[in-house]
């Protein structure tokens, strides 16, 4: 583990140890069964009449599970940031979960379309942090002066629970956002000249992102960069006052998971997905591949 992972990793527990013991997390036992189900890709019991302060209690409790079996914070992913997916939850507010390195994949990847108890896939985008600064940044271009790169991605979230159609916004963010995998594509860089970021700025809002059938390229969901709290750089700036107030930070190195693009849909045996993003300068397709069904 690098100094700097460690370093969020013990973050992360001092953070979570310092969060209010009024809150009505979950209990020890709640969220040991939660964490096993996880583990074994089975439906869990699910959290329902949670408050925001009970959904960050619960949220710490299964990380310190969480870290304990994945290891190094590869970095964050805000949820809920499109109001299509909010309008699903029935929330009007994005929420937060912590990635981990063993979680994320390259383009091309082979993955069991059973890789969770609820597994599914949307359109994302990583951004990678270059500066401590990103964490006062609060407007899309504050945000693109503190990453260094924008980088293609699938993610692959498991919303883990019996009922999903119970969860609500801090249901979701109790069970750290669904966070379970996903396939990076090849890493795009910021430019460094003023008129470069201006125009990855207007590229990344207008951009068109399209989830196409690798086999027969048939059309599986689209969306915009706007659909994304109207400049998906914004998904950034939001995370970082989120993290703030529980005494977290994003550090260098750190990927950000910025949210859906698209509709949630579930994986099928043998689909081959293709992520493109029409309009942003230099993006190449990311591609995960579910393996086919056995005999």
């Amino acid at each position: 583990m690098r100094p700097a992972q460690t370093l969020a990793v013990v973050a992360l527990a001092t953070a979570f140890a310092a969060l209010p013991a009024a809150a009505a997390c979950l209990s020890d036992a709640e969220v040991d069964a939660l964490a096993g189900a996880i583990a074994a890709k089975t439906p869990a019991d699910t959290p329902e009449g949670l408050s925001e302060a009970d959904a960050a209690c619960t949220r710490a409790a299964l990380n310190r599970r969480l870290a304990a079996r994945h290891g190094a914070v590869a970095g964050y992913k805000a949820g809920l940031t499109n109001a299509a997916v909010q309008k699903r939850f029935n929330y009007d507010k994005p929420v937060w979960g912590v990635l981990y390195q063993d979680m994320l994949l390259d383009t091309g990847a082979v993955v069991d379309p059973a890789f969770g108890a609820r597994p599914l896939y949307e359109a994302d985008m990583l951004v990678r942090v270059k500066s401590e600064a990103v964490n006062q940044a609060r407007t899309p271009a504050e945000v693109l002066s503190a990453i260094d790169q924008v980088i293609p991605f699938i993610e692959l979230p498991d919303l883990a629970v019996q009922a999903p159609p119970k969860l609500n916004g801090p249901g979701v963010a109790a069970i750290n956002v669904g966070a379970r995998l996903g396939v990076k594509g090849v890493p795009v860089a910021v430019p460094q000249d003023e008129a470069g970021r201006a125009a990855m700025l207007d590229a990344l809002q207008g951009m068109t992102v399209r989830l196409n059938d690798g086999r027969d390229g048939k059309e599986l969901a689209r969306g915009k960069g706007s659909d994304i709290l109207d400049h998906p750089l914004n998904a950034v700036a939001w995370l970082a006052e989120a993290l703030g107030r529980e005494g977290l930070s994003m550090k260098p190195g750190d990927l950000i998971s910025l949210g859906s693009f698209s509709p949630l849909l579930p994986p099928q045996p043998g689909l081959s997905v293709l992520a493109t993003y029409d309009g942003l300068p230099g993006a190449q397709p990311v591609v995960v591949n579910f393996a086919p069904a056995r005999p």
